[in-house]
């Protein structure tokens, strides 16, 4: 705790526990404890505590800490699920009404889930929750030691919950052709030669590059300025690359509320697990690689 002179007697200053931040609530208390002395805190050259993830915008500083879980929670599912609306929405009307210009429909979904991607993660709710609106990113932002542990399973709980809201909505705004092949509530299927294993080599590669990227850009203020339209290229990408071959869902909640709602459930647990291991092990190459630091 820092002391303030004063003639007779010394009064301490508040400590961090009771500080205004830059978002309009108090930052949790300081992990060295209340009563840490400013000199034992770490300077400018140690390794950041955890942040809330994607979206945290780059130009507060150290002092500004995560809002209160909840809030950021409601965010993530409100975001996702009209993710998921919007992409059954979009999937609805490419493959719905004409059943020609097959070849072009992946590039297109892929641009406009990537744009929604890099608009919802600028947005102020994607501001106060990060903006992950994936599982698979919340344990890589875990991992790479960025965001904190006991938060992932709220944060996957919210995503999966808010995709399967979204599709629900998508059905009741659009009818019963969302529910019918070959829009099938925009659930992803994979191209009939490509198995099991091909799948999950596929879903959990895309999730390791795309860590790998995260560590990459989350280690300076200039990268986390790009980096929700480097997510936003990277998913159109896959998804106008991979969408013929393995699906290009490499997002739990993307395929969870469109596979329920379609009964298309047989390979659900690929295109979770997938992604999951694409995310630990492209943090642990990370850490490997020197891209981050290992936990102090």
């Amino acid at each position: 705790m820092t002391l303030t002179p004063a003639p007779e007697p010394v009064v301490p200053r508040p400590g961090a526990g009771i500080r205004p931040t830059a978002i309009g609530h108090r930052a949790p208390e300081s992990a060295y404890g209340p009563d840490a002395d400013a000199d034992a805190r770490p300077g400018p050259d140690a390794r950041p505590g955890p942040d809330t993830g994607l979206g945290r915008d780059p130009d507060l500083g150290p002092d500004a800490g995560p809002a209160p879980l909840l809030p950021r929670a409601v965010c993530e599912a409100a975001l996702t699920a009209l993710l998921l609306f919007l992409i059954v929405t979009a999937v609805r009307w490419l493959v719905g009404p004409d059943p020609g210009a097959a070849a072009a429909r992946p590039a297109v979904l892929g641009a406009v889930v990537g744009t929604l991607l890099a608009l919802f993660m600028v947005s102020p709710p994607g501001r106060c929750s990060g903006g992950h609106l994936n599982p698979a990113v919340t344990l890589a932002l875990w991992r790479l030691g960025v965001f904190p542990g006991r938060e992932v399973v709220p944060y996957a709980v919210a995503q999966l919950a808010g995709s399967v809201f979204g599709v629900w909505c998508a059905g009741l705004v659009w009818g019963p052709v969302t529910g019918r092949p070959p829009v099938r509530h925009a659930s992803v299927r994979a191209d009939p030669a490509w198995g099991d294993a091909a799948v999950l080599a596929a879903e959990a590669g895309v999730l390791a590059g795309s860590t790998l990227m995260l560590a990459v850009l989350l280690a300076s203020p200039g990268g986390r300025r790009v980096l929700p339209y480097a997510v936003g290229l990277t998913t159109a990408l896959v998804i106008g690359v991979l969408g013929p071959l393995s699906g290009g869902s490499a997002n739990p909640a993307r395929q969870f509320g469109p596979a329920l709602l379609a009964g298309d459930t047989g390979r659900l647990w690929v295109y979770v697990l997938g992604p999951a291991l694409g995310a630990v092990l492209g943090a642990w190459l990370a850490g490997r690689t020197g891209l981050r630091q290992p936990p102090r």
